[in-house]
């Protein structure tokens, strides 16, 4: 499972290459309504994968993980900018991997993250300085993410409400303390099991990341932890949330265990003629 590199594409040559970021090819659709912006999060450093290489570079069928995501998000219609946010010290690397395994047009910008995932994604949110309304947030290391469930998100978004991707969780769920023993057992048919993307209108989710990164020394000594970009809405702004269903295939490398699942799941899809 490789990309075809379409030679006939150039970057313009009013487009410069920055310590701080690449930018890309773009085209301009003046019709389009809507503009969404993906934001993929690749700029982690994946300690519990335990490689020596970063896990979003480890390469599945030849191609990078990270790139997976990145094809989805230019596949699908709804996404009209992509913003590629990596480690620092790995830009140039970035931007070669784009030009070489595809024409990744839609392709704005590649940022440096931050120390920590709700850093990289306010950096990213900062980042945007072209026309959007809604943000996709997407963990470049869940590489099966499907139209259908984009789709899904949009229509979600579009019709005025935050979203996440989800699943119902098919397992009993325990609540512990300390010590390991059972406090509560949740009702299973109220669990639901989040991914990404998360999508929400870009004004809103902007706003509640600035006032988590104003907050964030409090809200670490009151022993509050942010989890994901619901929660950041949720906890800021006390925005509602709903979740929309997505796929159990669209699991997350975060162990070596994961791995040759994700690449069965992968050359299933190839084998079959369907997008992952």
């Amino acid at each position: 499972m490789a990309y075809a590199v379409d030679e006939s594409r150039q970057r313009p040559d009013s487009c410069l290459s920055e310590m701080t970021g690449h930018c890309m090819a773009h085209p301009v659709d003046e019709n389009r309504q809507k503009p969404c912006t993906a934001i993929l999060l690749a700029a982690g450093s994946g300690r519990r994968m335990g490689t020596s290489t970063r896990k979003q570079y480890l390469k599945i069928d030849g191609t990078p993980l990270f790139l997976y995501s990145l094809r989805a998000m230019q596949k699908c219609p709804f996404i009209t900018d992509i913003l590629l946010m990596m480690p620092e010290e790995d830009l140039e690397y970035a931007a070669a991997a784009v030009r070489e395994y595809a024409s990744f047009e839609k392709v704005r910008s590649i940022r440096p993250g931050g120390a920590e995932r709700f850093l990289t994604v306010a950096k990213g949110l900062e980042d945007i300085d072209w026309d959007c309304s809604y943000v996709f947030i997407h963990d470049c290391a869940r590489p099966l993410i499907d139209q259908a469930t984009l789709r899904r998100l949009f229509e979600t978004v579009d019709s005025g409400i935050s979203c996440v991707a989800a699943v119902p969780s098919k397992d009993t769920i325990k609540i512990v303390d300390a010590d390991g023993y059972v406090v509560q057992t949740p009702d299973r048919a109220s669990l639901w099991i989040i991914q990404t993307p998360q999508v929400f209108p870009f004004a809103m989710i902007r706003k509640a990341h600035r006032m988590l990164v104003a907050r964030q020394e409090d809200l670490a000594a009151r022993g509050i932890a942010i989890t994901d970009d619901a929660m950041v809405a949720e906890t800021m702004l006390g925005e509602k949330v709903k979740m929309v269903q997505a796929s159990y295939r669209n699991i997350k490398a975060t162990t070596p265990e994961d791995l040759p699942v994700i690449e069965a799941l992968l050359r299933a899809s190839e084998t079959a003629g369907t997008e992952a």
